[in-house]
């Protein structure tokens, strides 16, 4: 074997040390802080991920026919991690593109598969703004649209199996967009996603302001609960974050001026303004265990409110809207109100009788109480309509949790909703008569317990499908009594996550 000359081998050595040195710390600056780009799914054209440090900002080229449905096709510049996560970015598309719906996204996927479970928030070519999900391997994907429409910065958060995602326009408020709890075993595939929608095309999209912090969760770190007072527009669906705290507050009500929501915590009641603030504590007298099941009359001269405590359990109380000293209504519990008449004369509540839970009715004033339901198994959650011809309740006389109505007197009672897939709880129907809402379990859920995902759904009152109007971490306390907004255009809510300190 022939040798080569030394200088042809010291050359030759030269060459191979520059490539060592150079090839990972160049592909380590040229993807920022991720760690590889590849094409996920059935790629025709190969995309690419490159970041430049310079101005910060990372660019994808992707192609592949969708993220949706079943699989997914798209580039896509990950790096592993384990524990909370909170992902934020803007996004701007190079050129006009050929896809109304091609997507940039921040993402956390269980793995590289095509079919993979994942979470993401997908800025879409035209504007829309989703946040997108698969719950299990090889199941269909789901989504949840936004109004605020793109630019904005999005971020989306993990909170152990809680995901979020929330939008903000302008450099303003982040705004709630929705949110799930789904379980993705750590570590998670993180990172910056671009699908052309067209397996035939490649899209670019520059993602700027890109940051990801990450917490790693201690077995022996104990969650905070948070939870997070909204409102949304129900023409759009559009959501706003009035407060949020970590603590657990519960089924706002809104003040017949529109001014103000009612909440409680802690076993007292509390007011807040609708463009945010501080709670402000009503005084209740010595009445101060009260629970979630609480409303305004008509005229908003007066709040009822349940309360625990003695050996009766709940019981329902009157006090004037702007705080005072209760009075009884209710001797016998455990009762848990739920909707005043128009005419502020009768109360209508769930109560335990014999074992039983069935709807009630009562003076205002006290006195003898009417039972109105009789079928077994629970009916909670009754209502009247503004003009007193109609009582909405929940009835899981069906063997499904299902919205029913009735007349004032008990008669004529009949379902609404009948889909045996969903639980359906606590129906309120808007001030204008027009629009019912009402909170939706998944059918396997049993009760209505909190940290459940749960929908709002809202039908004509007149009758027709139901339509979803927001998704949410929630359940218990979510929307358990009136809320509607005085000119039935917003109705307010809560939703929860469990947080690290």
């Amino acid at each position: 074997m022939t040798t080569p000359p030394p200088a042809f081998r010291a050359l030759a050595v030269l060459l191979f040390c520059c490539a060592l040195c150079t090839a990972v710390p160049a592909r380590a600056a040229n993807l920022g802080e991720f760690e590889q780009a590849t094409d996920v799914g059935k790629i025709a054209l190969p995309g690419s991920s490159t970041f430049d440090p310079a101005t910060g900002q990372y660019r994808l080229t992707g192609s592949g026919a969708n993220m949706w449905a079943k699989e997914d096709a798209f580039q896509f510049l990950w790096k592993k991690l384990s524990g909370d996560l909170s992902f934020t970015m803007d996004v701007t598309w190079v050129g006009t593109g050929q896809e109304a719906h091609r997507k940039a996204c921040a993402i956390v996927r269980s793995s590289l598969d095509a079919d993979s479970p994942y979470v993401d928030v997908a800025v879409h070519g035209d504007g829309l703004i989703e946040l997108q999900y698969r719950k299990e391997k090889g199941g269909d994907t789901f989504g949840i649209r936004t109004p605020i429409q793109a630019p904005a910065t999005v971020k989306l958060e993990r909170d152990g199996d809680v995901f979020t995602v929330s939008a903000s326009k302008n450099g303003g408020p982040f705004q709630p967009v929705g949110a799930l709890s789904l379980a993705l075993p750590d570590p998670v595939y993180v990172g910056l996603a671009v699908s052309a929608h067209n397996a035939k095309n490649s899209e670019t999209a520059l993602f700027s302001n890109v940051t990801l912090k990450n917490r790693v969760a201690l077995s022996t770190e104990k969650r905070i609960r948070e939870t997070s007072l909204e409102t949304l527009v129900v023409a759009t669906g559009e959501r706003r974050l009035v407060h949020r705290e970590r603590s657990l507050f519960e089924a706002p009500n809104w003040s017949r001026d529109g001014k103000h929501l009612l909440i409680n915590r802690a076993g007292g009641m509390f007011t807040i303004p609708v463009t945010g603030g501080e709670p402000t504590r009503l005084h209740t007298g010595t009445v101060d265990r009260c629970n979630n099941d609480h409303g305004l009359s008509f005229d908003g001269r007066w709040l009822a409110i349940s309360s625990g405590g003695g050996k009766e359990g709940s019981q329902i109380y009157i006090v004037p809207s702007t705080g005072g000293e209760p009075r009884l209504v209710t001797p016998t519990g455990p009762s848990y109100w739920h909707g005043w008449s128009p005419d502020g004369q009768t109360l209508v509540y769930c109560a335990r009788r014999e074992g039983n839970f069935d709807i009630y009715s009562i003076p205002a004033a006290g006195g003898p109480e009417r039972r109105l339901t009789t079928a077994d198994g629970l009916d909670d959650g009754c209502e009247y309509t503004s003009d007193g011809t109609k009582i909405y309740f929940n009835s899981e006389r069906t063997g499904v949790m299902q919205i029913w109505r009735m007349n004032p007197d008990g008669s004529a009672q009949e379902p609404v909703t009948t889909d045996p897939n969903f639980a359906d709880w606590f129906a309120h129907p808007s001030p204008d008569g027009k629009w019912l809402v009402f909170v939706s379990f998944d059918k396997s859920v049993k009760g209505h317990p909190a940290n459940q995902n749960v929908t709002l759904r809202l039908m004509p009152l007149a009758g027709g499908k139901p339509k979803v109007i927001a998704t949410l971490f929630g359940g218990q306390g979510t929307i358990n009594v009136p809320s509607w907004s005085p000119d039935s255009t917003q109705i307010a809510f809560v939703s929860y996550r469990h947080v690290l300190p």
